[in-house]
């Protein structure tokens, strides 16, 4: 068992890493939301999920006009990327103004049940378009940087097997980390950022210091919702297929990532991520041998959530949260 594991470690490793990139930033997008108005958005998953679908089409439009031939491919990824995060950075804008900015005084509760009843709005406006146009609402992603490469691991030591990747591996996996530095820096570094932490921190008192809280917070729904829109467009090309519901238990994932590294801190969440896409390859690839066949590769959603579970039970503030204290 234990050769096993070792030996399909650095596939794991790669496959880990690729799905940990994409839970980190769409972990991102909900621990933003969580860190300023302490709510949990749970329609961001469909907002990734739209973003997918905007960059297909996207990809599709400039297939049929023959841009994709005439211009480097790097080129239409960044013009996809740059276009399908401000149309879901918009949209993430416009239900925070609709849906969220008139329920702020209302009990928690009700921002939660709206939060879920815009999810699915979203998951059928998607899929009624997608169908309308297509008529099927699975849509296949745009094949680029489908080349394989091979990892000869076994160099590394005879004991690990050879790992082949994607060339898109390397896309996703660049774009991530471009996209999670430069938001880490904005946080930290910037004016701007600056102002999200104050309004996180007191938002009664930031305001009373000239800071506007309803463009921050707006600036926050859209820079979070523009990330998750980008991670769609990355994830259509790493895994070729989607459709109006992918980004529900993604969304799940990607929150219990968020949960796991701390809800609220930024880092918390990249790290988070990336631990549980590490984890969940682990489990697909390993559970039947460590059970003797009796659980599945598909028990790996088990797996993360057992995680959740494990995480509220025994450290709830997460991995690089602190305990807030409630003064009364």
């Amino acid at each position: 068992m234990i050769e096993h594991v070792l030996q399909t470690l650095p596939q794991v490793v790669i496959d880990g890493l690729a799905l940990g990139a994409v839970y980190a930033i769409v972990a991102l997008g909900y621990t933003m939301v969580y860190g300023i108005l302490e709510l949990i958005n749970f329609a961001h998953g469909e907002i990734f999920m739209t973003g997918a679908f905007v960059g297909t089409a996207l990809f599709l439009s400039f297939s049929a006009f023959g841009w994709l031939s005439s211009m480097p491919i790097l080129l239409s990824l960044l013009l996809v990327l740059v276009a399908t995060s401000i149309v879901t950075g918009l949209l993430g804008m416009g239900i925070e103004r609709v849906a969220y900015r008139p329920l702020r005084s209302a009990p928690k509760l009700i921002t939660l049940i709206t939060a879920i009843g815009i999810s699915f709005l979203l998951q059928d406006f998607v899929r009624f378009i997608t169908e309308l146009k297509k008529g099927n609402y699975i849509l296949t992603g745009p094949s680029l940087f489908t080349g394989q490469v091979s990892i000869s691991a076994s160099s590394i030591w005879s004991g690990f097997h050879d790992a082949s990747v994607k060339s898109s591996f390397f896309i996703v996996l660049v774009t991530a980390v471009v996209m999670m530095v430069t938001l880490d820096f904005f946080v930290n570094k910037t004016k701007w950022g600056m102002a999200m932490r104050a309004v996180a921190q007191d938002r009664e008192t930031a305001a009373l210091m000239s800071v506007n809280v309803n463009k921050v917070i707006a600036l926050t729904f859209f820079i979070g919702s523009a990330l998750g829109g980008a991670t769609g467009v990355l994830f259509a090309i790493q895994y070729g297929t989607i459709d109006p519901y992918i980004g529900f238990i993604l969304g799940l994932k990607a929150f219990t990532a968020a949960v796991l590294g701390g809800i609220g801190n930024i880092r918390g969440a990249m790290f988070g991520g990336i631990v549980l896409g590490l984890l969940e390859m682990f489990a697909a690839a390993n559970l039947p041998i460590i059970s003797n066949g009796i659980l599945g590769a598909e028990y790996k959603d088990v797996f993360a959530f057992s995680i959740l579970i494990m995480v509220l039970i025994f450290k709830p503030e997460g991995l690089f949260g602190k305990v807030s204290i409630e003064k009364v």
